[in-house]
C-alpha cells in the first residue's frame, strides 16, 4: 500500500494532536455544563409555588380562594395572581394578592369578584416582583 495520489482523493486529513483533543474535549464539557446550569436556573423547580386549597361561591358573582404558599425564601414578601372561571372556562375575575413574609407554606385566603358567575378558582402565578402599591398601602381583603 502506497501513498494515494493527492489529486484524486484530497487531502488526507490532518491529525491533531492529543493535546488539541484534550482541549476540544474540555471545552464542550465546560459549554455542557454552562447549558446545563443555565436550564436549571430557568426550568428548575420554581422558588415559589402555589396550590389551590379551598374555594366557596358566594353572593354577587364573588368566589373566597384559599392557597397555599411554598417559598424558597420565606422572609420575603411576594405577590400571587389569581383568577376564576366561568362553566365555559372564560376567565371571569382575576385579582393581585400580597403575600407577607412567613412561615412556608403559608395560607392566604381572599375574595375575588367576577363578572359572570365563577364555577373554579386557581393561582395563575407567583412572584417576589411585588408591585410598589401592594407592599406600601392597606392591603386589600375584598
Amino acid at each position: 500500500m502506497g501513498t494515494l495520489p493527492e489529486g484524486r482523493y484530497g487531502k488526507r486529513p490532518s491529525r491533531r494532536s492529543p493535546v488539541a483533543k484534550a482541549v476540544l474535549v474540555a471545552a464542550a464539557l465546560l459549554l455542557g455544563a454552562g447549558v446545563a446550569f443555565v436550564a436549571y436556573k430557568n426550568l428548575g423547580a420554581a422558588p415559589i409555588s402555589a396550590e389551590r386549597a379551598t374555594y366557596e361561591n358566594l353572593p354577587e358573582n364573588r368566589m373566597r380562594f384559599a392557597f397555599d404558599v411554598s417559598r424558597a425564601e420565606p422572609e420575603r414578601a411576594a405577590v400571587c395572581v389569581v383568577r376564576v372561571r366561568s362553566i365555559q372556562g372564560a376567565e371571569t375575575g382575576r385579582r393581585e394578592v400580597y403575600v407577607p413574609p412567613g412561615r412556608s407554606p403559608l395560607r392566604v385566603e381572599t375574595v375575588i369578584t367576577a363578572s359572570a358567575e365563577p364555577v373554579t378558582a386557581e393561582v395563575f402565578g407567583c412572584s417576589y416582583q411585588v408591585p410598589e402599591y401592594l407592599s406600601t398601602g392597606e392591603r386589600p381583603s375584598e
